[in-house]
């Protein structure tokens, strides 16, 4: 097992490049095939009809499982599809081994409705501290790459997040309604408000990614699942910006934060929408 950071070091200087072979390879082989393919057959419902699993999910994520672990003897996988038939597998983003956290299709719906707005997201973590991640768009040919303390990369090229244009409305992506409960939608209502554009969103992912392009000012979301997240937090920290839960802190990948969270292009916008949840919640 890697018993400490130096060694998690020394694999991100070496290794970083066969993680994206397995990321990229896992889309063309499991996912990129069923894309606009998919039979009624290979589409389950989980916990409801907005909540749905593709045998492209599965079998993406038990590819990466078996290759991220092999790069990385001692390792250990949280993925969504393996916590969903096993919630207690979670437990292990709190434990001392390095852990892979794995959304192999963010964004299901778009992926079964045809739209490319899906992504495969991974991202490796020690005790509870985001060390690289690794965001890819199959359907749009985008790989975003981030490493703690080193930047993020889109498709090889630096990623800025900048600032909001002074004078305009904010951009906000929040959780989309289908998927939030009716303390979630009150918790988010101070956001409909002058200056501000909420939306719903699409792939988390994807809106993580805007953010750390300078695209999307901020999101405003109110679960807290790590494989919906992880990679994007690090993309947008990454690239200049920030992020905060309700009670002012970071996100914390291990649990118990207290909801709504923000993460957006800088530490300023951050405190801006973080106060407008205040007010909402």
């Amino acid at each position: 097992m890697i018993q400490d950071i130096e060694t998690i070091d020394e694999f991100l200087a070496h290794r970083t490049a066969d993680v994206e072979e397995a990321v990229r390879t896992a889309a063309a082989t499991e996912i990129m095939p069923r894309f606009r393919q998919l039979a009624a057959h290979e589409i389950d419902e989980k916990t409801g009809p907005h909540d749905l699993v593709t045998d492209a999910d599965r079998k993406a994520e038990e590819f990466l499982t078996e290759a991220l672990v092999k790069l990385l003897p001692g390792s250990v996988v949280v993925g969504e599809e393996a916590v969903h038939a096993n919630p207690a597998t979670y437990e292990a983003i709190k434990g001392d081994a390095p852990v892979w956290i794995v959304d192999p299709v963010d964004g299901t719906r778009q992926f079964v409705h045809g739209d490319p707005g899906f992504c495969t997201l991974v991202a490796l973590a020690h005790r509870g501290v985001l060390r690289a991640s690794w965001t890819y768009a199959p359907a749009r040919g985008q790989l975003a790459v981030a490493v703690r303390g080193k930047g993020a990369l889109l498709d090889g090229e630096p990623l800025r997040a900048g600032s909001p244009a002074p004078g305009r409305d904010l951009e906000v992506a929040t959780s989309h309604p289908d998927y939030t409960t009716d303390d979630q939608k009150r918790a988010l209502l101070g956001l409909w408000t002058d200056g501000v554009g909420p939306r719903a969103c699409g792939s988390a992912g994807l809106e993580y990614l805007a953010i750390a392009r300078g695209e999307l000012d901020a999101v405003a979301f109110s679960w807290e699942a790590a494989w919906d997240h992880a990679a994007g937090l690090l993309l947008v920290e990454e690239a200049g910006g920030a992020h905060l839960t309700l009670a002012g802190e970071p996100f914390r990948i291990t649990g118990g934060n207290t909801l709504p969270f923000t993460a957006a292009r800088d530490a300023a916008t951050a405190r801006r929408v973080l106060g407008l949840l205040s007010g909402g919640a």
